[in-house]
């Protein structure tokens, strides 16, 4: 790293965009200093350890929300983020949305624009969840002269949390448009950092005469859990690719070597999205029937039903978003399409079953460390006294690893904005020299 990152100021467009995406961000936060009517203004939050024994604060850390509080940005960017999911997963099993994703940009294009609508009625489902599932539950939330039952106060609710989603949504997209990066994983990864000066606040309260020595434990891990996430992040599985040759006339075309990188933890984060939104429904259920034992087992972070179960859904959700998005036999066909094919085995068939086994051998993994990352916070909660709630989901991995994907997808963008400019970009020989000289393709 050198000081030529400070060239981006320096130029007029990243300049511009820098600034409007600082600005769009704190109008973003100003949100959440915007309580939902009719509820209370002085309810902030909800208990810290209810917090910290449910699956909220994790939903909270993906949404770029708070979930559990009442002011309007409260669900955040997770409507647009659940329609986005399905609408990647229909690309995939959809023939009509598989064709309109063949098309382009025009079809992509028109993918956006169905999930912009659909995330009305996801908010709307989402909202009421909220109301239900939180608010009434808690009447300390809501104002001492509204009625709980009041169906009025209700659609208050459901309105006010739809339109702050939809206007999440369109801060996020103008991010994406105007500013640099992409809008919604910058949203999640301001409203993670955001919580953290309060979380230190409340452990530093709790802990006052061993503040210091608990301060330089939580640097220790965070710098280790972070070597590890990038290790992790950038660790991939390269797959080696020879063009055939083709000789027109004198010319002979081709016969370069490139590598298909697959990259060991492909599947990111949404297996952790999809096992900790599972794990609400039968809470929520249990609750709601009085099944005071079953919902005390899926309560109970700590307890072995929950790692087991919470792990177990974690692996079996990235072997299926790993092979939902990841089609061997595409790749196959594509490479002999093209004239390619891998040193060594034949293609087609061959090729696709070749390609299959390195899926799974490197799913298996990813797997292993996302399931790490997910029962990591309930340890390091229970390890240090008072460290609950965000500041124990961040330091637990989760929220790093979100954080450190966004921050590392950011560095590209800017080196990439730099490198136009004939800059040397943020590491010297990493565009220009070091991919070249391997023949490779950065992935």
């Amino acid at each position: 790293m050198n000081f030529v990152a400070l060239q981006l100021l320096k130029i007029p467009e990243t300049r511009r965009r820098i600034l409007t995406t600082f600005g769009l961000l704190v109008a973003y936060r100003v949100g959440f200093q915007i309580p939902i009517p009719g509820m209370s203004p002085e309810y902030v939050e909800r208990i810290t350890g209810e917090a910290g024994s449910t699956a909220f604060g994790l939903l909270s850390a993906f949404s770029g929300g708070m979930i559990g509080q009442t002011v309007i940005f409260a669900l955040g960017i997770m409507p647009y983020i659940s329609a986005s999911i399905i609408f990647s997963i229909l690309a995939k099993v959809s023939p009509r949305i598989e064709a309109l994703q063949k098309e382009g940009a025009t079809g992509q294009k028109k993918i956006n624009q169905y999930t912009r609508l659909s995330v009305v009625p996801i908010a709307f489902l989402q909202a009421l969840f909220i109301w239900f599932g939180i608010f009434r539950k808690d009447e300390q939330m809501i104002a001492g002269n509204q009625d709980p039952d009041s169906i009025m106060l209700m659609m208050s609710v459901v309105l006010s949390l739809m339109a702050g989603a939809i206007l999440v949504m369109w801060i996020g997209e103008l991010i994406t448009e105007y500013g640099v990066g992409n809008g919604a994983s910058l949203i999640i990864m301001a409203g993670i950092i955001a919580t953290m000066p309060s979380s230190l606040g409340q452990m530093y309260a709790q802990q006052q005469d061993q503040a210091y020595n608990t301060l330089m434990t939580l640097i220790g891990i965070w710098v280790a859990i972070v070597l590890v996430i990038v290790f992790i992040q950038k660790g991939e599985r390269r797959v080696p690719i020879q063009y055939a040759r083709l000789t027109r006339g004198r010319r002979v075309y081709g016969g370069q070597r490139h590598y298909l990188p697959l990259k060991v933890n492909m599947a990111g984060v949404m297996p952790i999205i999809f096992a900790s939104a599972l794990f609400i429904i039968p809470g929520v259920l249990f609750g709601f029937l009085e099944w005071d034992t079953l919902n005390s087992m899926f309560q109970d972070t700590d307890g072995f039903v929950y790692i087991f179960m919470s792990m177990s859904l974690v692996f079996a959700f990235c072997f299926f978003w790993n092979n939902l998005m990841f089609r061997p036999e595409e790749i196959a066909d594509n490479l002999r399409e093209h004239g390619s094919f891998i040193p060594g085995i034949r293609p087609g068939a061959k090729t696709a079953g070749y390609l299959k086994e390195i899926l799974t051998r490197i799913t298996l993994a990813g797997a292993a460390f996302l399931a790490l990352i997910a029962v990591l916070p309930n340890f390091i909660t229970g390890g240090i006294p008072g460290l609950q709630g965000q500041l124990a989901y961040f330091l637990g991995g989760t929220s790093v690893l979100i954080v450190v994907g966004v921050a590392l997808d950011l560095v590209d963008r800017l080196n990439a904005q730099l490198v136009m400019r004939n800059y040397d970009g943020f590491m010297k020989g990493r565009s220009s020299g070091g991919w070249a000289k391997t023949g490779g393709t950065k992935g």
